[in-house]
């Protein structure tokens, strides 16, 4: 059943919803047509659904060069959003705009730097957009979640590259949270440090980096919430 109202006239903005990808039980990836929709890895979008009065910021999943275009999002219990989110169905209408943000990776960049992705939850989702984007980039990813389930896409990295961190069960590479294992970890002068995810986690990240001795200006983030 569509949801445009009768009156309605479609515009570049609106997308239909190509499939719908339940990855667990409350995250869900929407794909949708990517034909006219340009951007930069790592960057995001508004989206909201046609008809309503509200939209929500996220970041793009799939790569610059995939045939779709894709988001990631998690229901959040009793929220207002992302639960009619869930309830959409293939060739529902969404809108979208932008893109919009400046955490973004440049061909150059990718080419030649040495990157360290940190990640809560689906903060995830720009760097598996930097990854698909730039398969040869030279990264290692430490994703953070309670449960070894919302290890999203997991397959999509090499073994040597992801480190899964999990709090609440004992199936990740390391038991406990992100920021634990991070303080164990030697990295390279010159390694550049994306970051993605809650604010707790990436305040916490970056007083570890500090003290590490990582200038401010190695460090990128992006916060969820």
């Amino acid at each position: 059943m569509s949801l445009m109202k009768p009156d309605m006239k479609m515009d570049e903005s609106f997308y239909k919803i190509e499939e719908i990808r339940h990855l667990t039980g409350e995250t869900f990836s929407l794909k949708l047509p990517k034909a006219r929709f340009a951007f930069q890895a790592g960057q995001h979008i508004s989206l909201g659904i046609v008809g309503g009065n509200q939209s929500r910021e996220y970041s793009i999943y799939s790569g610059v060069n995939d045939d779709h275009l894709e988001v990631l999002i998690k229901e959040v219990e009793q929220g207002y959003f992302t639960p009619r989110l869930r309830k959409l169905r293939p060739g529902n209408m969404v809108e979208v705009h932008g893109p919009f943000g400046k955490f973004g990776m440049e061909p150059e960049h990718a080419a030649t730097g040495k990157f360290v992705f940190i990640a809560s939850g689906t903060g995830i989702a720009p760097f598996r957009s930097i990854v698909h984007t730039f398969p040869e980039i030279d990264y290692q990813l430490i994703h953070g979640v309670r449960y070894s389930k919302e290890a999203y896409d997991r397959n999509e990295y090499a073994s040597d590259r992801y480190t899964l961190c999990t709090s609440r069960d004992k199936n990740g590479d390391y038991h406990g949270r992100l920021t634990g294992y991070l303080k164990s970890c030697n990295f390279a002068p010159d390694t550049q440090f994306d970051l993605c995810g809650n604010s707790e986690m990436i305040f916490d990240a970056l007083e570890i980096l500090k003290r590490k001795g990582f200038d401010r200006d190695q460090i990128h983030c992006e916060v969820y919430f």
